[in-house]
Protein backbone atom coordinates (compact mmCIF):
# COMPACT_ATOMS: atom_id res chain seq x y z
CA UNK A 1 0.00 0.00 0.00
CA UNK A 2 1.08 3.60 -0.46
CA UNK A 3 2.37 5.32 2.50
CA UNK A 4 2.56 9.22 3.28
CA UNK A 5 5.54 10.34 5.05
CA UNK A 6 5.78 13.02 7.96
CA UNK A 7 8.24 14.07 10.77
CA UNK A 8 5.96 12.04 12.91
CA UNK A 9 6.75 8.59 10.31
CA UNK A 10 5.03 6.91 7.65
CA UNK A 11 1.36 6.62 7.19
CA UNK A 12 0.11 3.54 5.32
CA UNK A 13 -3.57 4.53 2.96
CA UNK A 14 -5.90 2.45 2.62
CA UNK A 15 -8.74 1.95 0.06
CA UNK A 16 -8.14 3.55 -3.85
CA UNK A 17 -4.78 5.68 -4.60
CA UNK A 18 -6.64 8.64 -5.65
CA UNK A 19 -9.87 10.45 -4.90
CA UNK A 20 -10.98 12.78 -1.90
CA UNK A 21 -8.86 11.73 1.14
CA UNK A 22 -10.15 10.74 4.71
CA UNK A 23 -8.47 11.16 7.84
CA UNK A 24 -9.15 8.89 10.75
CA UNK A 25 -8.32 9.92 14.19
CA UNK A 26 -8.73 7.19 17.11
CA UNK A 27 -10.24 7.55 20.45
CA UNK A 28 -7.32 7.82 23.69
CA UNK A 29 -6.30 4.82 24.91
CA UNK A 30 -6.88 3.23 21.46
CA UNK A 31 -5.28 2.74 18.23
CA UNK A 32 -6.34 3.43 14.47
CA UNK A 33 -7.85 -0.42 14.97
CA UNK A 34 -10.69 0.93 16.10
CA UNK A 35 -11.82 2.08 12.73
CA UNK A 36 -11.53 -1.67 10.76
CA UNK A 37 -14.77 -1.31 9.43
CA UNK A 38 -14.94 2.29 8.76
CA UNK A 39 -11.93 2.07 6.85
CA UNK A 40 -14.08 -1.32 5.08
CA UNK A 41 -16.77 0.78 4.52
CA UNK A 42 -15.16 3.67 3.27
CA UNK A 43 -12.26 2.26 1.18
CA UNK A 44 -14.27 1.47 -1.89
CA UNK A 45 -14.60 5.81 -2.74
CA UNK A 46 -11.62 7.37 -0.53
CA UNK A 47 -8.52 7.27 0.15
CA UNK A 48 -8.54 7.01 3.94
CA UNK A 49 -5.65 7.50 6.25
CA UNK A 50 -6.15 6.50 10.10
CA UNK A 51 -2.61 6.92 11.94
CA UNK A 52 -2.06 5.95 15.28
CA UNK A 53 -1.73 9.07 17.73
CA UNK A 54 1.69 9.91 20.01
CA UNK A 55 2.12 6.65 22.64
CA UNK A 56 -0.78 4.26 20.76
CA UNK A 57 -0.27 1.47 18.74
CA UNK A 58 2.55 1.81 16.12
CA UNK A 59 3.42 4.83 16.61
CA UNK A 60 6.35 6.13 18.89
CA UNK A 61 5.76 7.88 22.61
CA UNK A 62 6.02 12.16 22.95
CA UNK A 63 9.47 12.44 22.53
CA UNK A 64 8.71 15.07 25.80
CA UNK A 65 10.35 18.02 23.97
CA UNK A 66 8.36 20.89 26.29
CA UNK A 67 5.23 20.58 27.78
CA UNK A 68 2.65 18.06 25.88
CA UNK A 69 -0.48 20.17 24.47
CA UNK A 70 -3.08 19.38 21.46
CA UNK A 71 -1.02 21.57 19.13
CA UNK A 72 1.89 19.31 20.06
CA UNK A 73 -0.80 15.83 18.99
CA UNK A 74 -2.31 18.35 16.29
CA UNK A 75 1.04 19.44 14.26
CA UNK A 76 1.32 15.48 13.12
CA UNK A 77 -2.16 15.66 11.70
CA UNK A 78 -1.32 19.07 10.07
CA UNK A 79 1.75 17.61 8.53
CA UNK A 80 -0.26 14.88 7.19
CA UNK A 81 -2.93 17.29 5.66
CA UNK A 82 -0.08 19.09 3.84
CA UNK A 83 1.08 15.90 2.60
CA UNK A 84 -1.58 15.08 0.86
CA UNK A 85 -3.32 16.84 -2.93
CA UNK A 86 -6.37 18.05 -2.14
CA UNK A 87 -8.52 18.81 1.05
CA UNK A 88 -9.09 16.21 3.34
CA UNK A 89 -12.57 14.84 5.62
CA UNK A 90 -11.36 14.30 9.04
CA UNK A 91 -12.96 12.16 11.61
CA UNK A 92 -12.17 12.13 14.88
CA UNK A 93 -13.81 10.14 18.51
CA UNK A 94 -13.29 11.38 21.87
CA UNK A 95 -9.43 12.52 22.40
CA UNK A 96 -9.69 12.10 18.66
CA UNK A 97 -11.91 14.42 18.65
CA UNK A 98 -10.56 17.05 20.29
CA UNK A 99 -7.61 16.93 18.04
CA UNK A 100 -9.74 17.14 15.10
CA UNK A 101 -11.39 20.04 16.56
CA UNK A 102 -7.66 21.79 16.79
CA UNK A 103 -6.37 21.15 13.85
CA UNK A 104 -9.88 22.44 12.20
CA UNK A 105 -9.01 25.49 13.73
CA UNK A 106 -5.48 26.03 12.57
CA UNK A 107 -6.31 24.40 9.03
CA UNK A 108 -9.57 24.99 7.83
CA UNK A 109 -8.31 25.64 4.45
CA UNK A 110 -7.38 22.30 4.16
CA UNK A 111 -10.65 20.24 4.66
CA UNK A 112 -13.44 19.23 3.17
CA UNK A 113 -15.81 18.26 5.73
CA UNK A 114 -15.35 17.48 9.89
CA UNK A 115 -16.81 14.97 11.68
CA UNK A 116 -16.72 14.81 15.29
CA UNK A 117 -17.68 12.26 17.65
CA UNK A 118 -18.24 13.09 21.24
CA UNK A 119 -14.81 15.30 21.12
CA UNK A 120 -13.27 15.60 24.98
CA UNK A 121 -12.67 19.07 24.56
CA UNK A 122 -12.91 19.87 28.17
CA UNK A 123 -11.63 23.15 28.27
CA UNK A 124 -14.23 24.31 26.12
CA UNK A 125 -16.57 23.62 29.69
CA UNK A 126 -14.71 26.75 31.34
CA UNK A 127 -15.57 30.08 32.21
CA UNK A 128 -19.40 28.49 31.18
CA UNK A 129 -22.42 28.01 33.22
CA UNK A 130 -23.60 26.39 36.35
CA UNK A 131 -23.84 22.79 34.20
CA UNK A 132 -20.52 23.53 32.30
CA UNK A 133 -18.93 23.94 35.81
CA UNK A 134 -20.34 20.56 37.20
CA UNK A 135 -19.44 18.93 34.11
CA UNK A 136 -15.66 19.93 34.30
CA UNK A 137 -15.70 19.16 38.07
CA UNK A 138 -16.71 15.74 37.12
CA UNK A 139 -14.02 14.96 34.39
CA UNK A 140 -11.76 16.80 36.84
CA UNK A 141 -12.31 14.08 39.02
CA UNK A 142 -11.14 12.08 36.57
CA UNK A 143 -7.94 13.24 35.28
CA UNK A 144 -6.89 13.53 39.17
CA UNK A 145 -7.70 10.13 39.31
CA UNK A 146 -5.62 8.84 36.66
CA UNK A 147 -2.82 11.31 37.62
CA UNK A 148 -2.70 9.53 41.03
CA UNK A 149 -2.48 6.27 40.04
CA UNK A 150 0.16 6.82 37.55
CA UNK A 151 2.29 8.50 40.85
CA UNK A 152 1.71 4.96 43.24
CA UNK A 153 2.50 2.78 39.98
CA UNK A 154 -1.26 1.48 39.80
CA UNK A 155 -1.11 1.58 36.52
CA UNK A 156 -4.35 -1.43 36.27
CA UNK A 157 -6.40 0.85 38.82
CA UNK A 158 -5.73 4.17 37.17
CA UNK A 159 -6.85 2.66 33.45
CA UNK A 160 -9.37 0.87 35.27
CA UNK A 161 -11.05 3.83 36.46
CA UNK A 162 -10.81 5.49 33.13
CA UNK A 163 -12.83 2.69 31.41
CA UNK A 164 -15.36 2.26 33.60
CA UNK A 165 -16.28 5.78 33.57
CA UNK A 166 -16.61 5.89 29.89
CA UNK A 167 -18.38 2.39 29.50
CA UNK A 168 -20.02 1.80 32.66
CA UNK A 169 -19.34 0.24 35.97
CA UNK A 170 -17.41 -3.49 35.67
CA UNK A 171 -16.54 -3.17 32.08
CA UNK A 172 -12.59 -3.41 33.45
CA UNK A 173 -13.58 -6.26 35.05
CA UNK A 174 -15.16 -8.02 32.23
CA UNK A 175 -11.83 -7.27 29.63
CA UNK A 176 -9.77 -10.55 29.69
CA UNK A 177 -6.81 -10.34 32.01
CA UNK A 178 -3.93 -10.44 29.32
CA UNK A 179 -6.06 -7.74 27.53
CA UNK A 180 -5.87 -5.60 30.40
CA UNK A 181 -1.74 -5.50 30.98
CA UNK A 182 -1.80 -4.61 27.53
CA UNK A 183 -4.01 -1.37 28.30
CA UNK A 184 -3.28 -0.47 31.52
CA UNK A 185 0.82 0.28 30.17
CA UNK A 186 -0.83 3.15 28.01
CA UNK A 187 -1.68 4.80 31.11
CA UNK A 188 1.04 7.33 30.79
CA UNK A 189 -0.51 8.78 27.87
CA UNK A 190 -3.71 9.22 28.75
CA UNK A 191 -2.94 11.13 31.58
CA UNK A 192 -0.93 13.08 28.98
CA UNK A 193 -4.35 13.49 26.96
CA UNK A 194 -6.22 14.83 29.55
CA UNK A 195 -3.79 17.25 30.79
CA UNK A 196 -3.96 19.00 27.10
CA UNK A 197 -7.78 18.54 26.69
CA UNK A 198 -8.01 20.50 30.14
CA UNK A 199 -5.35 22.75 29.96
CA UNK A 200 -5.98 24.14 26.05
CA UNK A 201 -6.61 27.75 26.01
CA UNK A 202 -8.59 27.63 23.47
CA UNK A 203 -12.04 28.86 24.35
CA UNK A 204 -15.53 28.16 22.70
CA UNK A 205 -15.75 31.38 20.95
CA UNK A 206 -12.87 31.03 19.28
CA UNK A 207 -14.36 27.92 17.00
CA UNK A 208 -17.45 30.86 15.84
CA UNK A 209 -16.04 31.43 12.40
CA UNK A 210 -15.19 28.11 11.39
CA UNK A 211 -16.52 27.54 8.09
CA UNK A 212 -16.11 23.76 7.42
CA UNK A 213 -19.37 21.46 7.55
CA UNK A 214 -19.44 19.76 10.99
CA UNK A 215 -21.42 16.56 11.80
CA UNK A 216 -21.58 16.39 15.69
CA UNK A 217 -21.92 13.14 16.95
CA UNK A 218 -23.13 12.23 20.69
CA UNK A 219 -24.90 9.12 22.19
CA UNK A 220 -27.90 9.68 24.93
CA UNK A 221 -26.37 7.92 27.54
CA UNK A 222 -22.89 9.16 27.34
CA UNK A 223 -21.55 11.20 30.59
CA UNK A 224 -22.17 14.41 30.48
CA UNK A 225 -18.72 15.89 30.10
CA UNK A 226 -19.06 14.84 26.33
CA UNK A 227 -22.74 15.58 26.08
CA UNK A 228 -22.15 19.42 27.15
CA UNK A 229 -19.25 19.64 24.59
CA UNK A 230 -20.90 18.25 21.70
CA UNK A 231 -23.92 21.02 22.73
CA UNK A 232 -21.76 23.64 22.76
CA UNK A 233 -19.92 23.40 19.79
CA UNK A 234 -23.49 22.53 17.75
CA UNK A 235 -24.61 26.22 18.78
CA UNK A 236 -21.77 27.99 17.89
CA UNK A 237 -19.93 25.82 14.77
CA UNK A 238 -21.74 28.04 12.04
CA UNK A 239 -22.53 24.89 9.32
CA UNK A 240 -23.05 22.06 12.29
CA UNK A 241 -25.43 19.15 12.17
CA UNK A 242 -25.94 17.58 15.67
CA UNK A 243 -27.05 13.74 15.71
CA UNK A 244 -27.67 12.08 18.76
CA UNK A 245 -27.79 8.24 19.05
CA UNK A 246 -30.62 7.01 21.11
CA UNK A 247 -29.62 3.79 23.25
CA UNK A 248 -25.67 4.68 22.75
CA UNK A 249 -22.94 5.97 24.71
CA UNK A 250 -19.41 7.72 24.43
CA UNK A 251 -17.93 4.39 22.75
CA UNK A 252 -20.55 4.45 20.05
CA UNK A 253 -18.13 3.92 17.49
CA UNK A 254 -17.22 0.32 18.66
CA UNK A 255 -20.84 -0.42 20.53
CA UNK A 256 -23.15 1.32 17.86
CA UNK A 257 -20.62 0.94 14.94
CA UNK A 258 -22.97 0.46 12.15
CA UNK A 259 -25.24 3.45 13.11
CA UNK A 260 -22.01 5.73 13.87
CA UNK A 261 -20.43 4.15 10.57
CA UNK A 262 -23.88 4.95 8.43
CA UNK A 263 -23.61 8.78 9.79
CA UNK A 264 -20.25 9.36 8.95
CA UNK A 265 -20.32 7.74 5.23
CA UNK A 266 -23.58 10.10 4.71
CA UNK A 267 -21.72 13.41 6.15
CA UNK A 268 -18.75 12.85 3.61
CA UNK A 269 -20.77 11.86 0.47
CA UNK A 270 -23.09 15.21 1.32
CA UNK A 271 -19.73 17.16 1.13
CA UNK A 272 -17.79 15.49 -1.73
CA UNK A 273 -17.06 18.06 -4.20
CA UNK A 274 -16.04 21.52 -3.99
CA UNK A 275 -19.15 22.91 -2.57
CA UNK A 276 -21.00 20.99 0.74
CA UNK A 277 -24.82 20.37 0.06
CA UNK A 278 -26.20 19.44 3.66
CA UNK A 279 -28.18 22.29 5.88
CA UNK A 280 -28.11 22.36 9.50
CA UNK A 281 -29.93 20.27 10.97
CA UNK A 282 -30.31 18.72 14.49
CA UNK A 283 -32.25 15.09 15.27
CA UNK A 284 -32.12 11.73 17.45
CA UNK A 285 -31.86 8.70 16.03
CA UNK A 286 -32.34 5.08 17.04
CA UNK A 287 -29.27 2.97 17.97
CA UNK A 288 -28.88 -0.12 17.82
CA UNK A 289 -25.93 -2.26 19.70
CA UNK A 290 -23.62 -4.26 17.72
CA UNK A 291 -23.59 -7.43 19.24
CA UNK A 292 -19.97 -8.08 18.68
CA UNK A 293 -18.94 -4.71 20.01
CA UNK A 294 -15.92 -4.85 23.26
CA UNK A 295 -15.77 -2.08 25.38
CA UNK A 296 -13.33 0.67 24.21
CA UNK A 297 -11.39 3.37 25.54
CA UNK A 298 -12.41 7.34 24.87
Amino acid sequence: MPRIETFAGGFEVQGRESGEPVVLLHASGSSYAQWRALIERLSPRYRVVAPDLYGYGACANWPGRGAFCLGCEAAVVCALLDRLDEPAHLVGHSYGGAVALHVARERGDRLRSLTLIEPVAFHLLRAGDATDAAALREISAVADAMVRALACGDYAGGFGRFIDYWSGPGTWEGIPAAKRDGLAARLGKVALDFHATLNEPTRLEDFGALAVATLVVQGARSPLPPRRICERLAAVLPRAQSITIEGAGHMAPLTHRDEVNALVAAHLESNSGNEARCPALRKTVSGTRTPSAVAGVA
